[in-house]
């Protein structure tokens, strides 16, 4: 079989992937993508898009469901077709915007998956038949996909992972959800809104596991005031059942929980099996991901990692900048990923955003900090909007420079990116204190957490 060269193949198209071809292209360069069919990646098609479209109609759902707080009572139903068909038609919007954007660079593109046969030398299985590709730069952007744990009975009763949970047409009466991280708070509580009965079952002694445990606890009671409920502290023994069924969780501690559907969201596993790292050169550590240094260079010459597999956070903005991180060294430039803040958002209701370090962080690492906190009650905006719940805090180092933020509050990801910017910038925490910041907002409420910054005691 003949083998076609190309300057660059980029295999798998996520946001780091995606973009690096279609930059590359536009430049003139000869490009192959080589995608298995979600066009525009994982965030557009299965993650990050579908989740908050669908939390955007529970939201709007419980809004009106609780109209009468706002002197607008009123009867509401719920159509959960219409709610899927909404979600599915913004996908699909996003789905044409990435494949128009695709062709238009002028960069080849292969719907089909791929292995190594030979050290730079990747076999791609086509619909209509097999192509073998070789380029003297070749990108890995394989991407993750979600980790069902091997516990007695539970790939036996087929339960939904986000992928199958975003394209639901029908409410489950009961939605058990295995895990208490993001995703599982996320899409628990966007159930909850629209109707379902839901239980997130944690073995932790937390939910947000990575977050301080004040902020664990506040977001717990805001979902629980909602009616979702928890169960913590305890391991999985055994699965029965079927998950659009009926099926039954069995924990350690002897109790059992039941419910009519099952959503696994226990993490992710990197998308590196049976397609040939070995044979291109590519080490792998012993969780499947790919080794990468801070250039993103894998173990084999000419052979590149991007995104979740590199051990890159995993986040689509967190992608796009290993993507800035190729095109630097592409260049001749000498920015890397080592160093890098980066921030994130949890669109639970109220929203939860986070930058810098925790205080569970700097205690471990020995970081001296001031700590500033202020209810989200002490903000005018809260109170007009009727979003009250959650705080924030940020932690100041002895150079006055911000070391750490985190809010759990209404539009959190919108205040959250100020306080970036002055961290970006160097700008001590005064720079906030003291800006003249429009009133009413949210963003308000930065003035009034950094005067509350205690003094140095030395």
């Amino acid at each position: 079989m003949s083998v076609e060269t190309y300057d660059l193949i980029v295999f798998g198209g996520g946001k780091a992937g995606k973009t690096l071809a279609m930059d590359q292209a536009k430049a003139g360069r000869k490009v192959a993508l080589i995608e298995r069919g979600l066009i525009g990646g994982s965030c557009i098609n299965v993650a990050c898009i579908p989740s908050k479209t669908l939390i955007r109609s529970a939201q709007v759902h419980d809004l009106a469901v609780h109209a009468d707080d706002y002197g607008s009572p009123d009867v509401v139903t719920l159509s959960m077709p219409a709610v899927a068909r909404r979600t599915a038609s913004v996908v699909q919007e996003m789905v044409d915007l990435n494949l128009a954007a695709f062709l238009a660079s002028g960069l080849d593109l292969l719907i089909g998956w791929g292995r190594f046969v030979e050290p730079r030398v990747i076999e791609v299985q086509l619909d209509n038949g097999v192509r073998r590709l070789t380029a003297g730069e070749i990108y890995l952007n394989l991407g993750t996909q979600a980790l069902v744990p091997d516990i007695p009975g539970l790939k036996d009763a087929e339960p939904m992972t986000h992928v199958e949970a975003l394209r639901l047409d029908s409410l489950p009466s009961h939605l058990l959800v295995l895990g208490g991280g993001y995703i599982g708070l996320e899409l628990g509580q966007a159930f909850r809104r629209l109707g379902s009965k839901v239980t997130i079952i944690e073995a932790g002694d937390q939910i947000a596991r990575r977050e301080d445990p004040d902020i664990s606890a506040a977001l717990q009671a805001a979902l629980s005031a909602g009616g979702v409920s928890f169960a913590l502290g305890s391991a999985i023994v055994e699965v029965s059942g079927r998950s659009g069924q009926a099926v039954s969780v069995r924990l350690a501690d002897g109790k059992e929980l039941e419910g009519s559907h099952l959503l696994v969201a226990t993490g992710r596993r990197p998308m590196t099996r049976d397609i040939g790292l070995d044979i291109a050169g590519v080490d792998l550590d012993g969780l499947g991901f790919v080794k990468a240094d801070d250039r993103l260079r894998t173990t084999a010459d000419g052979i590149w990692a991007l995104g979740e597999i590199a051990g890159t956070p995993m986040f689509t903005h967190a992608s796009l900048d290993d993507f800035r991180v190729i095109k630097c060294g592409l260049a001749g430039g000498n920015y890397t990923r080592a160093g890098r803040v980066i921030p994130y958002c949890v669109f639970t209701d109220p929203e939860l955003a986070r930058i810098g370090l925790s205080e569970k962080e700097a205690k471990a690492t020995g970081i001296d900090y001031r700590l500033a906190m202020l209810s989200m009650n002490a903000v005018p905006r809260a109170r007009t909007l009727g979003e009250r719940g959650g705080f924030m805090k940020a932690l100041v180092g002895d150079d006055d420079r911000i070391l750490g933020f985190a809010m759990l509050g209404a539009q959190a990801g919108e205040v959250m990116t100020a306080v970036q910017m002055a961290m970006a910038g160097g700008l001590p925490y005064t720079a906030l204190r003291d800006a003249i910041i429009a009133h009413p907002t949210l963003a308000e409420g930065l003035g009034l957490l950094f005067a509350t910054v205690p003094a140095k005691t030395r």
